[in-house]
């Protein structure tokens, strides 16, 4: 079944399939080393968990047979990550926790709930509680941003290439470039439109970061798109950072300060 509330569990999980790297992280955060058996294998964090679980297949395309065999008492599913097909089906069989992260909020909440779910609220709350603590701080930082272009910055932000493909305002990235104090100029658009060169040139947009993932943006696409966009100011970016919610969050903010301090001594505008 998919449960409804984190009070639908009967008994603490002791055996745990995680289908969402960025959650699996956070089991590891919260000390679930034991009770954590099954991961995607795009759960790349903590590398000593991708070596050790057993990998139940993609996040789109989960191995069930696997996971029968691994007899979870809890999954934790993705609304966005994970297929709603694949998810009604493991729910026929097994309790599913459904996080559907869209914003900072969103993912605080996502926090405290597994936190509650696994007996780990102590643990969740604390990490609550320093995230919140690094986006504050951030947020002072990030008025600099205005006040050293003279306006919100306008962004776009890459996650494919072949077609090129942004963000739009409903999503979790696009909540942590409001964070920074970055505007997106797709802000207008649902989830991850397709766009082109000529879109992003209309844009006018002053800064364009790429992505690490899911494309792996590198220099030599960089240098292909400031041919299109002179006028930008084009960065490579961990996407982790902007992507992953949960315990990634953390070092998040320290990330998203570098970056601003960055583009503040070089003046960008």
């Amino acid at each position: 079944m998919i449960l409804k509330s984190v009070s639908s569990l009967a008994a603490l999980p002791k055996r745990i399939v995680s289908l969402v790297p960025s959650q699996t992280e956070l089991l590891a955060y919260l000390g679930l080393q034991e009770e954590t058996i099954g991961i995607t294998k795009f759960c790349i964090h903590p590398q000593d968990w991708f070596i050790s679980k057993t990998i139940v297949g993609g996040t789109k395309n989960i191995k069930i047979v696997t996971i029968d065999r691994l007899k979870p008492d809890l999954i934790i599913a993705n609304k966005e990550e994970n297929t709603k097909e694949q998810v009604e089906e493991l729910a026929k069989q097994y309790p599913v926790w459904l996080t559907d992260v869209n914003n900072f909020e969103d993912a605080l909440q996502i926090i405290k709930d597994i936190g509650e779910l696994t007996g780990k609220t102590n643990e969740a709350d604390r990490l609550v509680t320093s995230i919140i603590k690094g986006f504050d701080e951030l947020k002072k930082l990030s008025t600099v941003v205005p006040t050293a272009i003279g306006s919100q910055l306008p962004t776009a932000y890459l996650i494919w290439r072949k077609p090129y493909m942004t963000i739009g305002g409903d999503t979790f990235i696009n909540s942590m470039l409001e964070h920074c104090g970055f505007k997106n100029s797709f802000a207008d658009k649902k989830r991850y439109p397709e766009i082109t060169i000529a879109d992003l040139q209309n844009a006018q947009c002053k800064l364009l970061l790429l992505s690490s993932e899911p494309y792996p943006f590198g220099q030599k696409h960089l240098h292909e798109l400031q041919e299109h966009l002179p006028g930008s100011k084009i960065i490579l970016v961990d996407g982790e950072m902007f992507s992953w919610y949960g315990s990634r969050m953390l070092p998040a903010a320290n990330y998203f300060k570098q970056l601003i301090n960055g583009l503040t001594s070089s003046n960008c505008s």
